[in-house]
């Protein structure tokens, strides 16, 4: 999804010294300057009873200290929903207004805050972006171009050739011994592009933070919820002679939702319950197509955002340490995550959004911008940057196509320069976002574990990003070709802000 083309859902950076997150248990250490407090609101007396979320974070994760914070908890209005005792993470619910500031003040805890700003209760509806429909006819038409070998609709999937995923799958289309867990709107494992290849046993819905792994739990809340279905199919479309094809047919896919039903929000703890249950069950690869919400950067000098960063960091540490890497999109605002300020005027997503300047050193996008997670920006046909997608030298891990409107492929019979998927429902559509770019390099990482089985998170990114395909940084970039510059490209050939290490190749994953 995307808040701009295509949510990323709707919408790795190198932490800088000082706030790396690199102890233990994701602990954050002081921070000195504290921007204006926008933590939870202060319920007012009208909603005084309404609840809210929390995360609370401990010291350690040893049975007293969880049995001491875990009454604080219950004495300070707390109700459990969910005990992740191997990270050190509670999620709560309350209706006391004070509840946060009291249970930061309680003996064990690191860190404690409010996941939303507004109650629990579902305030409304969003959608996942401009998703542009296959009609029947244009897939019959589409059938008919296709090459020999070839699926239906792959004359359109420009970017399969791209980065030689087409070839690749001839030589090695991916173990069924890897899987890929697609943490996002959910994923309609009905489609028959996805049926073959989807993992059940892998698959649970996290939304609320809590795992509910009940038979067809993973399925998106409704068809307009088609994000994570699109992302699946990205990564692990089978080669079976219908529709689309993945990057690696051949590997699985799960499906761990997070998006909240109503609201289609990505709040906090479902996020850290997908993390933690993608490690549990065996996941060796995730990809992470959203940030947070409801805050779009999480500032860690604001209480409440510092806790969210700390639970989120928590569970993907131990993921990685579980042995899942962990891919992520950078954005699609166009914002350059190594400068100093950034106007975020979307936050916080889930009540009022204010203006902020924020530093995005000090104020994080998650995952993406956690340690060890791989972040990706995007390209279109003619490799260029997209002209929404996030980028920053020494942020950006990698590049992967995520499709551009502006950049039209001339190999394709209906000229879409956008990422051709499945959708909910057995259908087909087109997308662009970084959220597209993110699952291909997710899928080329899954053929990589396939031809390197005993490889652990740190030397499958490092081999992604030996293996990728340079691109130096543009003299100009104009990206939506209005005559004025867009963004500035800074680095050198081996690593730079729009490219990373460079473009993904899915041929040279499979190459021993």
């Amino acid at each position: 999804m995307a808040h701009l083309p295509a949510r990323r859902r709707r919408l790795a950076l190198a932490l800088p010294i000082g706030i790396a997150l690199t102890a233990s248990f994701g602990f954050l250490p002081s921070v000195s300057a504290a921007p204006a407090d926008t933590s939870a609101v202060t319920a007012s007396a009208a909603d005084e009873a309404a609840s809210l979320a929390y995360v609370v974070n401990t010291r350690s994760t040893d049975g007293r200290t969880l049995a001491s914070v875990g009454k604080a908890i219950s004495e300070a209005g707390g109700s459990i929903v969910e005990t992740y005792g191997k990270i050190g993470v509670f999620v709560v619910h309350s209706s006391n207004a004070d509840f946060g500031k009291q249970i930061r003040r309680a003996k064990g805890v690191a860190t404690a805050g409010a996941t939303r700003t507004a109650p629990l209760t579902p305030a409304g509806t969003t959608d996942e972006g401009a998703v542009q429909k296959l009609s029947k006819a244009e897939a019959k038409a589409l059938a008919g171009q296709a090459a020999v070998a070839q699926e239906p609709l792959e004359a359109d999937q420009w970017d399969l050739r791209a980065i030689g995923a087409d070839k690749a799958a001839k030589i090695n289309p991916g173990s069924r011994k890897v899987t890929v867990g697609v943490i996002d709107t959910g994923v309609d494992d009905t489609h028959p592009d996805l049926a073959a290849n989807f993992s059940a046993s892998q698959s649970a819905s996290c939304v609320g933070g809590k795992a509910d792994t009940s038979p067809g739990a993973w399925r998106p809340a409704n068809p307009d919820h088609y994000h994570g279905t699109h992302v699946a199919g990205e990564i692990a479309a089978a080669r079976n002679g219908i529709g689309v094809a993945g990057v690696a047919p051949g590997v699985k896919v799960a499906g761990i939702k997070v998006a909240d039903p109503v609201s289609e929000l990505f709040y906090p703890e479902s996020v850290v319950c997908a993390f933690v249950f993608a490690a549990d069950h065996g996941i060796e690869v995730t990809n992470n197509s959203y940030y947070v919400d409801p805050w779009q950067y999480n500032c860690l000098g604001d209480p409440d955002q510092r806790a969210i960063v700390d639970a989120v960091n928590r569970a993907q540490l131990y993921a990685t340490k579980k042995g899942t890497l962990s891919f992520a999109s950078a954005g699609n605002s166009n914002h350059d995550l190594d400068s100093h300020a950034i106007l975020d005027d979307t936050s916080p997503d889930d009540s009022t959004a204010v203006d902020r300047t924020i530093d995005p050193h000090t104020c994080l996008d998650i995952p993406t911008q956690l340690p060890g997670v791989v972040t990706v920006s995007s390209t279109g046909i003619t490799k260029a940057k997209a002209y929404y997608s996030s980028y920053g030298n020494g942020v950006i891990d990698i590049a992967a196509p995520g499709g551009d409107k502006y950049q039209i492929p001339a190999d394709t019979p209906s000229k879409n320069g956008r990422i051709l998927s499945t959708l909910p429902g057995g259908e087909y559509g087109w997308l662009q976002g970084t959220s597209m770019a993110s699952p291909h390099a997710a899928g080329v990482a899954a053929l990589l574990k396939s031809t390197h089985p005993k490889a652990s998170p740190a030397q499958l990114q490092a081999l992604m990003k030996a293996q990728a395909d340079e691109e130096v940084c543009p003299a100009s970039y104009d990206g939506d070709g209005d005559g004025v510059v867009d963004a500035v490209c800074k680095g050198g050939k081996q690593r730079n802000g729009f490219y990373g290490n460079g473009i993904v190749d899915a041929l040279r994953a499979v190459k021993k």
